[in-house]
């Protein structure tokens, strides 16, 4: 009863005892992953002649998140390829190990896709560093291994700079929050905010690795970034205005200007955001930019003229091209959010796109040469509601629109080396109408269960049969403190 399921699982008659004397053995290279074992079971190892689990890295295998598991009445042997196959058959076990013995059976696994990812928004509300420690923990159970964390907004800026410390000191803090989606007239006249150390984001990424989660930073540019305007307006189209944080929800017009100031300055917080986080890739935002004050800043106009651009709003393609290349000469990867109406031939080749209004603008990305992440709204957006309350006329997305989601539909390829293709698929959980770990706890389960799912099984979906899986998950979650612990409305 595993989420998510295996791709191949054959059962075999009796069970391997969890007992306090088991013993746990490691081959070369399989030590990290024998220590993670070890803490989720509790064990410290016992003597020779104690049922034993072996773990070792083997010359074949499924792939190099795949793994091979084989459990017998004495003996558990756990093999992989690479590392990271390893831990992921560290979180079968861990799930088989909620009941008293383990099952005995032969398991050989591989995931379908490389990105199997959660977007976890702390910009809009900041979220406490060990609620952080534990959905990263979640995460891995699940076979999630890309936790995207969406850093920076116009409600919030909160990771530290180096040499820029008004973006935590001013940015990192609202006086109040919108109460309702936006455009509401409500405000809670509550202070909010908060920021992460680049001590407390380099030792979340160190135990994130040792589960086999990457952490991909977001920094929102050249939209999204009132909080950094707030910190300093010089990086705006119009210096002399003095703008505090966000405190609404929706799109703001204030956005970077594309003078050398603002271009340094974003190359500069790229610089030390890489420094930090070491995964390949590293997300710009890129979305809902008006472009309306390039229109009318000098600076901007500038800059247009210069390029020889007859229309100020091509200065978006050409300002995300600039930080492809800044974050090229880093040696990692752009990654930006696939924008409505905007065919992928206008995005800079050489980015990742993260499609997130409709599949379809995935499927055109793939054609342009993208390489893309799946994440249409409809079927991935985890702050959406779950059921639909009577009365109500926003989106609903349920865990059967969840489940059901194929992020390969109409025979999309997986992305391969460099060739265009689906790199992977992604959950969104956006935090305006979710200011706590347990509002996002609400909100993620049982739906993240069925994402995880989704994203992992090469076998045909089976809603009936992840449903009886659901139930022993759900208890498993319990256990492990990581469903809501009080009565919450998303």
């Amino acid at each position: 009863m595993i989420i998510p399921s295996p791709s191949q699982v054959e059962r075999r008659p009796g069970t391997f005892p969890l007992r306090p004397n088991l013993r746990i053995s490691c081959g070369p290279g399989a030590e990290r992953a024998g220590d993670l074992l070890a803490g989720y079971l509790g064990l410290r190892g016992g003597n020779g002649f104690a049922p034993s689990i072996w773990l070792e890295l083997a010359s074949r295998g499924p792939g190099p998140e795949g793994y091979q598991l084989d459990i017998r009445p004495h003996q558990v042997l756990l093999s992989a390829t690479a590392e990271a196959g390893l831990l992921n058959g560290v979180q079968t076990l861990r799930s088989l190990a909620s009941q008293e013995n383990l099952p005995c059976l032969r398991i050989r696994d591989v995931p379908r896709l490389p990105w199997r990812g959660v977007l976890l928004d702390v910009a809009r509300h900041h979220m406490p560093l060990e609620f952080l420690h534990q959905f990263v923990d979640v995460m891995a159970l699940h076979k999630l291994n890309v936790l995207h964390l969406h850093l920076t907004d116009d409600q919030g800026w909160r990771i530290e700079i180096d040499g820029w410390p008004r973006l935590v000191d001013v940015g990192a803090w609202r006086p109040e929050s919108m109460v309702g989606p936006a455009g509401s007239s409500r405000f809670d006249g509550v202070p909010h905010g908060g920021y992460y150390t680049q001590a407390e984001l380099r030792e979340l990424v160190r135990c994130a690795a040792d589960r086999g989660v990457t952490i991909v930073p977001e920094i929102e540019m050249p939209g999204h970034v009132r909080a950094a305007l707030a910190a300093y307006p010089e990086l705006g189209n119009f210096p002399e205005r003095r703008l505090p944080v966000w405190t609404s929800w929706g799109i703001s017009e204030d956005i970077l200007g594309v003078h050398d100031t603002a271009l340094a300055f974003c190359r500069e917080v790229l610089r030390q955001v890489a420094d930090v986080f070491p995964a390949p890739y590293v997300h710009i935002g890129g979305d809902e930019c008006p472009t309306t004050q390039w229109a009318t800043a000098p600076s901007a106009l500038a800059r247009a003229a210069e390029l020889g651009f007859d229309d100020p709003s091509r200065l978006h393609g050409w300002f995300l091209g600039q930080m492809r290349d800044t974050l090229r000469d880093l040696g990692r990867t752009a990654v930006c959010w696939a924008e409505t109406g905007q065919h992928a031939g206008d995005m800079p080749p050489g980015m990742v796109l993260a499609a997130w209004r409709d599949a379809a603008h995935g499927a055109s990305a793939v054609d342009d040469g993208h390489q893309v992440i799946m994440a249409p709204h409809r079927s991935t957006y985890l702050d959406y509601r779950q059921e639909k309350p009577p009365g109500h006329s926003g989106i609903v997305t349920t865990v059967a629109d969840v489940y059901r989601f194929d992020p390969l539909a109409g025979g999309l390829p997986v992305a391969v080396g460099d060739r265009p293709g689906v790199l992977g698929a992604q959950a969104q959980l956006w935090t305006e109408l979710a200011p706590t770990p347990d509002h996002v706890r609400r909100l993620a389960f049982p739906r993240l269960c069925a994402f995880a799912d989704t994203a992992w099984r090469s076998t045909a979906p089976d809603y009936d049969d992840f449903r009886r899986r659901l139930a022993d998950q759900l208890d498993l979650l319990h256990a492990l403190n990581a469903l809501p612990t009080t009565e919450t409305t998303p």
